[in-house]
């Protein structure tokens, strides 16, 4: 198996990586020797010798590309490309000959990591090909449109949603096979391409990492810690935590005046940092963190405030293995089967929402219930290890079905 990602995957610090290194985490010693091809920054190899071989048994990589002027002109510029900014700012001339001389070795099976790697690999395949979708990509960009706040971004965003969808569905229509996160995303793609060449997965959760802990610290009066964990430089969550700062946070402390948030991710933006300071909110921003456990250990509530997104949340997984209330909205938790009032409190409007938080931080009955019943329900059907092996049997049925007519792969 050739397994190609846009992005290395290491560290996991975005729901995306860690779904991808599960998986490859699960079927390695399988039935697939797996190579994993990606950009890498330098000394990648050395850095992360030990994560790599437990994902895989060999690894081939290309120059990242580094952050900068010149990068973000190379964005700026994609928005006139016939691709969306977000795929054509992944296509590498050095990433496509990497990969088409480790594709004339000979390979089973081909498996590109979100649509955006199709953009690296040649027109014409010699071997099956497998396509593994995060989320519904176009859906993504059509919620940005519907969240901007001028005329000039809203445009932006539908421009670039039409042509996500154009692209996401050629690339759909392309491969031999192609799995889904949810059945949500699985229903949307089974029109596309047909429901036999569509596997749904599982979110996957490493319950031997993520263990559950029922000893929270005692909620101090008029006060209480929120939690919100993801990487903060995807735009989907910079807008959730900035409503949550505008619209929801102010109510949650007037009744709570003592309330602390917590923002566990990668590069938050530092106009949302110092937006916090201005206001004076008891808001911590860590930044990248190698291990997100202790943060959400030392909370009261957990909180997913999306108005954007697509695929599933493993976020909200984790916080559910560790045994944390959740209050969600809709999108938060979209694509997951879980019943609201039961696993998690639903509140899609800032008052409501605000409602929830602070009802929680007063009820320690409530939270013990809502993460009790979170739990069991992760433990029942959301192994990683379940994932991975109806992963790997997708790869094996597209092998099956592929012919030997090398379709092409790579959206026209």
């Amino acid at each position: 198996m050739l397994f190609v990602s846009p992005r290395f995957l290491f560290p996991a610090d975005c729901g995306g990586k860690i779904r991808t290194r599960d998986i490859l985490r699960g079927m390695k010693g399988g039935r697939f020797e797996i190579t994993l091809a990606s950009p890498a920054p330098p000394e990648a190899q050395r850095r992360f010798a030990g994560e790599l071989a437990r994902a895989c048994d060999r690894f081939v990589s290309w120059p990242e590309p580094r952050p900068g002027l010149l990068r973000e002109l190379k964005r700026w510029l994609a928005l006139w490309s016939r691709h969306p900014v977000a795929v054509a700012s992944d296509g590498s001339a050095t990433g496509r000959a990497v990969l088409a001389a480790e594709l004339a070795t000979g390979y089973d099976v081909v498996v590109a990591d979100f649509p955006h790697a199709m953009i690296l690999l040649p027109s014409r395949l010699p071997c099956p090909s497998v396509l593994f979708t995060h989320n519904v990509e176009a859906e993504i960009f059509r919620r940005h449109a519907t969240v901007a706040r001028n005329w000039p971004y809203r445009t932006v965003w539908q421009v670039e949603a039409w042509k996500m969808q154009r692209f996401e569905h050629a690339a759909a229509r392309a491969v031999d096979s192609l799995v889904a996160v949810s059945e949500r995303d699985g229903g949307h793609f089974e029109r596309i391409c047909g429901g036999e060449r569509v596997t749904v997965i599982p979110t996957g959760v490493d319950l031997d990492y993520f263990t559950f802990d029922d000893h929270e610290s005692a909620v101090p009066a008029d006060g209480g810690t929120v939690v919100f964990t993801g990487s903060m430089d995807w735009r989907a969550n910079v807008d959730g935590v900035g409503y949550l700062m505008d619209e929801i946070w102010p109510r949650i402390v007037r009744a709570r005046p003592r309330a602390r948030m917590i923002v566990v991710g990668r590069s938050p933006p530092k106009a949302l940092v110092q937006a916090a300071r201005d206001r004076g909110l008891a808001w911590t921003f860590t930044g990248f963190v190698e291990d997100i456990r202790p943060y959400v250990r030392d909370s009261h509530v957990y909180v997913i405030p999306l108005r954007v997104g697509g695929g599933t949340r493993i976020k909200a997984y984790e916080a559910m293995a560790m045994g944390r209330a959740v209050v969600s909205t809709s999108i938060g938790v979209e694509g997951l089967p879980v019943t609201p009032d039961r696993e998690y409190v639903c509140a899609d409007a800032a008052e409501s929402f605000a409602d929830a938080v602070i009802r929680l931080l007063e009820d320690a009955g409530a939270r013990r219930r809502l993460a009790a019943a979170a739990r069991a329900l992760v433990e029942r059907n959301f192994s990683a290890h379940v994932a991975a092996a109806i992963f790997e049997e997708a790869c094996l049925r597209a092998i099956v079905r592929a012919s030997s007519s090398g379709r092409a792969l790579a959206p026209a």
